[in-house]
């Protein structure tokens, strides 16, 4: 990857960071779970509101380290008025891109490309994959018809 375009991936990361999207908690949600990343101490509260399986709404209030926030901002960026099923795509599609497999769905990033260099430090891939597993924790416990606070803690 040349330099110019690390250095646009990391400008991207960094306005994530700085100005995460998709800061709050949501009241009454129908769904929602915490991570958190022993390793690293990042910790994340995701919380949904679904109306006919789309997302209506997310709140992802994350503290940690600057791709762990990102990634978080990123997620809530791009799953807001999407259903379910698009929701689970395109979580497949980021842990593929992370864990330097072929993605198994042709899906338009957006500046979640901007995570695929994460892939060079495995430490940190830990982090970018938080709020992303966290998030399909709550998805699934609403499709159980469970509406209970899920935790998920990430140390693989």
């Amino acid at each position: 990857m040349s330099d110019t375009l690390n250095e646009l991936y990391r400008d991207i990361v960094m306005d994530h960071f700085k100005y995460p999207r998709g800061k709050k908690v949501i009241e009454h949600p129908d769904a929602t779970s915490e991570g958190q990343n022993p390793v690293c101490g990042d910790e994340i509260h995701v919380t949904l509101k679904i109306n006919a399986d789309v997302v209506e709404d997310i709140g992802v209030d994350c503290a940690g380290c600057a791709i762990s926030v990102a990634s978080g901002s990123m997620l809530a960026d791009i799953i807001k008025g999407k259903t379910l099923a698009e929701v689970k795509k395109i979580a497949a599609t980021i842990r593929a891109l992370l864990k330097g497999e072929k993605p198994p769905y042709e899906i338009e990033l957006g500046d979640l490309e901007a995570l695929g260099g994460v892939r060079k430090f495995p430490v940190r891939v830990k982090c970018a994959l938080l709020a992303w597993t966290t998030l399909i924790v709550s998805i699934e416990s609403l499709e159980q018809g469970q509406m209970k606070k899920e935790k998920v803690s990430t140390t693989e």
